[in-house]
């Protein structure tokens, strides 16, 4: 159930912002112009990864995540009025406007996310290690694309995580593309949890962007990292609905490929899977939904409502040697 609602509204939260990017960059597209300028990019179908895994979190566990970080966000329990002020570029953003949708940083939660690809991964690695240091049985996450899995970050991270068997799991979101390119063009694996046993750690699949899947796989690498028995490489399939970035032409896909992944909407499977199971009825999904929609709401309202920062403000917080 609470998962249902996590997805719910991270959907709801994208498709919203679609409209909010968009706007103002018609009828030729500019990204610098509309409410929320620069790229902006969306998960939208990848809802699972996200919810599958945060249920078994608390705010003490820490998560770092990539450019594409909204789902994950929003699941770990950020603030969503203060995220969407950030990307919309205001003061009461949770970086005073400065961040952006690319670098959202809410440290109540342990949330952080960059635009740099694996970058988020040996972070996660210092953060495991500090738990081990200091006798806790939090534990750390990185979520990444499937392109980041052949980046040297991820396998001197995962050395790393193995050699001192820290509380690690990194989640990685196989979308079937690294920006444009397939990963039949680009991974010599046919999938990225294969390459645990390289390290002695566990790895694990989850096959069609199953939320049920994901939700088991996961309690078993939490389990098994507060447990104190070391690093999980969990990859699942799934399924990115839009373009790479908001403006991608998407020239790389075939146009039937999209239309066949919304057929298999995550969303709608784990909604009959709970009207099925006999746990909820039609009434009480019709509430849930209705409750994540109005926090998107409220959250959009909150950053359309409050002020930009004063030109002044540029110069605070600048960190220089």
């Amino acid at each position: 159930m609470w998962m249902y609602e996590q997805m719910v509204k991270i959907r709801y939260y994208e498709d919203q912002m679609v409209e909010a990017y968009t706007e103002g960059k018609s009828p030729v597209f500019n990204i610098g112009e509309g409410p929320v300028p620069g790229e902006m990019h969306l998960a939208t179908g990848q809802e699972p990864a996200a919810a599958g895994m945060m249920v078994h979190l608390t705010k003490d566990d820490t998560v770092t995540a990539p450019h594409r970080p909204h789902h994950h966000a929003i699941a770990k329990g950020v603030d969503l009025k203060k995220m969407t002020a950030e990307i919309f570029g205001k003061e009461s953003g949770l970086g005073k406007g400065k961040g952006g949708h690319m670098h959202l940083f809410d440290p109540e939660v342990k949330f952080s996310c960059g635009g740099i690809v694996a970058a988020g991964i040996p972070h996660a690695v210092g953060a495991a290690m500090a738990n081990k240091m200091k006798g806790k049985d939090w534990v750390a996450v990185a979520f990444i694309g499937e392109g980041a899995a052949n980046a040297g970050a991820f396998h001197e991270s995962l050395n790393l995580a193995a050699l001192w068997n820290l509380p690690l799991i990194i989640v990685v979101e196989d979308n079937s593309y690294g920006i444009s390119v397939p990963k039949t063009a680009s991974t010599s694996v046919e999938s990225n949890d294969l390459r645990a046993s390289a390290y002695g750690v566990a790895g694990a699949y989850v096959k069609d962007n199953d939320p049920v899947a994901m939700y088991k796989a996961s309690e078993e690498a939490v389990n098994r990292a507060r447990n104190g028995q070391g690093p999980t490489i969990i990859e699942i399939e799934t399924f990115r609905f839009l373009g790479h970035f908001q403006g991608d032409p998407e020239l790389y896909r075939d146009k039937e490929e999209v239309p066949g992944l919304r057929a298999r909407d995550p969303i709608m499977k784990l909604r009959q899977q709970l009207l099925d199971a006999e746990h909820v009825n039609e009434p009480e999904l019709e509430e849930i939904e209705t409750r994540a929609k109005k926090e998107v709401d409220d959250a959009y309202q909150f950053a359309r409502d409050s002020d930009y920062p004063k030109p002044e403000a540029a110069l605070d917080d600048v960190f220089t040697s």
